[in-house]
Parts: structure tokens; sequence; C-alpha cells
């Protein structure tokens, strides 16, 4: 027998470690395979041999305080094509292109991607879709789909926002308040082969979505339209740039209406609102017509700033209250202007002036000296803080997105002439909603109140997933001097600048303002109109302003018979009752009276009906016989107001 030599018991050794290392190395390859890429090669194979189209859930609904929808979801359908399950393309191209009224070149162009799915077309109604389904093309597929669409059009467009065309919210509260009303996206699961073709007798697995939660807002639909019909009646009458109306509960900060003109059509936010625009639209890049949208999607009731003018004068009021520089009997002097320092500041009424006048008459007079010796007595580092408790530092906290803060003077660069002009609202910069914030402050016992929109979510069962909770904030100033600024600004409607607001059986307060924009001496005033009522325990507050009006341009003259109509019409509606004095009672047109059921009867008796009752009649449809009405049978209405009769033919 040969004896095996060393050499060769070195070599079996060799090679018997050699296979021992492996077979250990495959042992850990195993393992590793096994237990640390496990998970992600089965993934891996799944994706190989299946393929998913999502489902798109159902978008939550917006709806109203009274349950009423503003933006609601419609199933519709959406059209793909599978790359390698074509046959045909030109018979598909020309199927599809003649269908969904294509380009058929464009969609030629989609069908030779080489993509495992390409979308042609989404939103598709339900009747083209079942078409397409019939054709049964190879390569086609029809899933279901979400399309959002806005009943009422233009309402409340700048507030309510809209979604992109992946129903996801762009602007509003569609972008707000996105976690709750987009759902979760369902699955259709198909098995394919290694070349991504669903195999003939594959499985399909199907996942359903989960529709989202509804939203319920402190909006009502009858006052934003309202609000909207008055702005828009103004804007065109004026000739304005634009105009916005805010009617908000001062007490909760709920707000009930929010419009602004020109607005744009929430089921076309693509198309701009300016004609001059809309007519050379194609010359413009992408990114300047993107400019432009922005612009007219922008609110202008929270993401602009303004000088509010004589409507900032209640709050230099109610600091000075406050503080015991002034009281409401307080001697002033006016003559027509006031020297601050080596500058003569002037009174609107200039060269004409007001004489002596009391700090109340001041107020109804809306005189600028009382209000600047007002600020001088309490000193620029005291009306700072006032201004800073006012909130008009910071953002009041509104429910909607891209909201602005106040821009004013750092305090250490304010002089004796910036805090005279500040006093009534120049040099310094606010939304029109900080106003109607510290407005509320000022006449709700002194709280700052956080306004807000949303008020709860609820599911598609009514079953509340969440309520939005906001308390009364913090305060301000004292339940007295928030007694005596609403007992004021109540005369500033009965005795001083804001007579055009009076309503017969409403005690109503409030201020007006003519703001000169910058810059100065261009010719282009705001008018505003801040109001409130009752003014014994407001329900109600409101902010009308019309930006740059053409004529007549007074804060009292061009906005107050708005805010009169407003109220004329919010009033009733909100069930705040009539109280008529025994002077009022002899006026002509005053009193309330009930209305009666007008369903299903004729107009032409209608009309004769509504005059008899010295009621005006505004007809909205076509026809002769009357299918619904507001207000409502049984609700009392005061005199001269306008009842809307819905009209159609004989039914």
């Amino acid at each position: 027998m040969e004896k095996i030599t060393l050499l060769n018991k070195k070599k079996m050794l060799f090679v018997l470690a050699a296979f021992q290392a492996i077979l250990l190395m495959l042992i850990v390859r195993v393992i590793y395979i096994e237990y640390v890429q496990g998970e992600f090669l089965q993934e891996m194979a799944y994706i190989q041999q299946t393929r998913d189209r999502l489902i798109a859930p159902k978008r939550g609904d917006i709806l109203d305080r009274n349950m009423v929808g503003i933006a609601r979801s419609e199933t519709v359908a959406s059209i793909s094509v599978i790359h390698n399950q074509l046959q045909n393309k030109e018979v598909v191209a020309t199927a599809l292109s003649e269908r969904l009224e294509l380009d058929y070149d464009e969609v030629m162009i989609k069908l030779n991607r080489r993509v495992a799915l390409e979308r042609i077309a989404i939103g598709v109604d339900k009747e083209t879709a079942d078409q397409i389904r019939a054709l049964n093309l190879p390569g086609v597929v029809v899933d279901e789909g979400i399309k959002r669409i806005y009943p009422f059009d233009n309402l409340a467009s700048h507030v309510i926002g809209f979604v992109g065309r992946d129903n996801q919210g762009i602007i509003g509260l569609e972008a707000k308040f996105e976690r709750f009303l987009k759902g979760t996206d369902g699955k259709i699961l198909t098995e394919t082969d290694v070349r991504g073709r669903e195999l003939e007798r594959g499985q399909e697995y199907r996942t359903e979505p989960i529709p989202g939660n509804n939203l319920v807002l402190s909006i009502d639909v009858i006052l934003q339209q309202y609000a909207e019909q008055a702005i828009a009646n103004a804007v065109e009458a004026h000739n304005a740039k634009r105009g916005l109306a805010i009617l908000m509960n001062p007490q909760t900060g709920e707000i009930y209406a929010m419009a602004n003109k020109p607005d744009f059509n929430l089921n076309d936010p693509f198309t701009i609102n300016v004609p001059e625009l809309y007519d050379s639209w194609s010359i413009f890049t992408q990114e300047e017509q993107m400019s432009f949208l922005n612009q007219m999607w922008r609110n202008f009731s929270i993401n602009d700033t303004y000088e509010p003018g004589s409507t900032f004068k209640i709050v230099t009021a109610a600091a000075g209250l406050e503080m015991g520089v002034i009281t409401p009997d307080s001697p002033f002097v006016c003559g027509g202007s006031y020297m601050v320092g080596d500058r003569q500041i002037k009174c609107w009424r200039y060269p004409r002036s007001h004489g002596a006048v009391t700090f109340t008459e001041g107020v109804f007079n809306s005189c600028n000296p009382v209000f600047m010796q007002t600020a001088e007595r309490l000193g620029v580092e005291t009306f700072y803080r006032y201004m800073f408790d006012f909130g008009f530092n910071e953002k009041t906290g509104i429910d909607v997105p891209g909201e602005a803060a106040g821009i004013m003077h750092k305090m250490d660069n304010v002089g004796p002439v910036e805090l005279a002009t500040m006093s009534f609202g120049q040099s310094f910069q606010i939304t029109p909603l900080q106003l109607l914030r510290a407005g509320s402050a000022i006449i709700n016992g002194g709280y700052l109140i956080t306004p807000h929109f949303a008020r709860k979510v609820i599911d598609s069962e009514g079953n509340i997933i969440e309520v939005f909770e906001h308390g009364k904030g913090r305060r301000v100033i004292s339940q007295e001097t928030s007694d005596i600024m609403r007992e004021i600004l109540e005369g500033v409607v009965y005795e001083g600048t804001g007579r055009r607001t009076y309503i017969p059986g409403y005690r109503v307060g409030g201020k007006t303002a003519t703001s000169e924009k910058l810059p100065r001496r261009s010719g282009k005033y705001i008018a505003s109109f801040l109001s409130f009522a009752p003014a014994e325990d407001p329900q109600l507050i409101a902010l009308v302003l019309i930006d740059e009006p053409q004529g007549a341009y007074y804060g009292g003259q061009v906005a107050g018979p708005i805010m009169q109509e407003i109220l004329g019409n919010t009033l009733p509606y909100l069930n705040i009752r009539t109280d008529f004095n025994e002077e009022e009672l002899e006026m002509p047109d005053v009193g309330s009276v009930v209305l009666p059921n007008f369903m299903l009867m004729p107009i032409a008796d209608v009309k004769k009906d509504l005059e008899d009752m010295e009621l005006e009649a505004e007809i909205r449809g076509l026809g002769n016989v009357v299918i619904n009405q507001f207000p409502l049978p049984g609700e009392e209405v005061n005199k001269g107001s306008t009842v809307i009769l819905f009209v159609a033919a004989d039914v």
C-alpha cells in the first residue's frame, strides 16, 4: 500500500477545509436570505407577479351649518391602458379618442409609452365609461374614480378652495382639512407573468377604499348668498376694484359668511376671471399664468393687508377708556386740525371743524383730533401694548391657510407724528379679519375670540369624529369698557356717520371708515363699515369693505347702505326679533309680518299679496308657479324685506 505523503495530507485537509468553508457560506447565505431578506424578496416577487391599480376613495363632503352640501364627490371613471396587453393600437387610439373627445395623436403617444400602466383620462362619466368597457378592447382598463363637484359654483370660492387632478386639496378648507376629507385608497390586485401580462386563469383581489369624513362648517349658505349678492351689486354699482363682506358671531368666532368679489368658479378654477387676460391667455408663459391664477385665488379677507382708517378708532377709544385717560364726557376741541410737533395733521372735516365736543360726540363725528389727543395721553408704549393685546401683531388663527399678520412700525421708531396717525388708522396695515376680531373683543365683554369655519367632523352615518373647540380667548378690556363702547357705537348709527345703516326695530352699532390708499393723493380710497347687532347683546358682527369705488367714496355713503341691506336680511334670518319704539311704528314701511305659504300658488297672485304686505319679490327661475320660497312660511320678516320666490312651469 502506497504511503500517503505529508504533502497529500495537507492537500486533502485544504480541500476539506475549503469544502467546509463553502458549505458554511451557503448555510449563512440561506439564513441571510430566509431571515434577513425574506420579507423584501417576498415583496419583490409579489410585485413581479402582480399588478395593482389604486381605487380612489370618496372624498368627504363639506357641509354648511344646516348640512347643506357645499362640496360633494360623485363616482366617475378613469381610463388606462396596459402596454403589454395592447393588440391593435390604432383601433384602441381611434376608439378612445372618439369617445373621450381627445386628440388621436396624443392618445397614440400615450399608447406607445413603455410603462406598465398609462392613464388616458380621468373624471369620465359613467355612460361613456360603460361604452368603452363594452368594447372589450384588450389592454384597456376602466377603473372607478371620484370627481369633486361644487353645487353652488362660485359660492365662498376663496374659503372652500378646490382639489387638483389627484383629488387632493390645493387651497382653502379643502387643503386645510385634507387629512379628514381624503379617505384611504383601495386596490385591485391582478396576477401577472414575468412580462407583466395578466394570467388567463389568474385571480383578482380587491381592497375596498375607505371614504373620507365630512366637514361641517359654521358657514350658512343662505347668509353667504346674501353677502355675496350685496357685495357683487356694490362692486358693479361703484365700478370698484373689489369688495368683501364678513359676517361672524362675536361671542364664539363662528363665521357665517365670508364673501370676496370678484371670485371664481370652483368647478373651473383654472379659468381666469379677468376678460382681458382670458382673451390673450395663450400668449402668457406657464409661470405668468400661475401668477395670475394665484392672484385670483387670494382671499382678500385674510391674505391682504390695508390701512383700516377710522374703523380702527374703536381700538384707540377702548384703550383710552380702559386706561382712564378719557371718559365718555371728556371735553375736546376740534379746530379742523391738530399740531403734532411741527406738523399740522388735519381732521377729515378740514377746513371746517367740529368745535367743542365730548369724547362721545367725537366718536359720533369720527373727529381725528379727538383720537390724536387720546393716543397722545396713552403714550407710545401703552398704545402699542393695546395693539398687541388686540392681536394686530399676530395671525388670528383662522382655520384657512395663507393668513397674513399686521404690518406695524417698530415701537422704537414711533414718534409723535406716527402715533397721531396710527390713532385714526393710518401708517400701519392689518387684515380685514384682524379688525373684525378686535371689534368682537370690544363688544363681547373684552374677549379675543378665534375666528373659525370648522365646527366638527362626522362620518357618513353622522357619527362625530372630532369637535373643534376654540374657547373665549384672552381678555383685553373689562366688561365695563365693553358696555360703554357698545353704547357709544350704537350712537354712531343713530346720530353719527353711520346713519345709513339704521334699521328700525333693531339696535345697531358700528363705525365707518374712508381710507386713502398709498400713495397719498392718488385718488384711490377704501370705503368700509364695521357693524354689530343687537347692541345690547351682540349676536352678529359684520365688516363691509369696498376697494377703490369710483365717484362717491366715503364709508358712510358707499358701505353704509350695503351694510344696511345685509343686516336687513341677516338679522331676521337669525331670529333676532325686532323691538319697535313708538316713533318707529309711525314710520312708513315699518313693522313686521308673518309670511304665509306661497307654495304652488300662481306667481301673479303671490306678487300682489307681497305688495299688500309691503314686501318686495325677487323671482328666480322660469315659469308661473311658486315651487319654493325664502324665508320659509311662518317666519317673521320686516316690512320692506325681499322674499325670494323660486318658480317653475305648471306642476
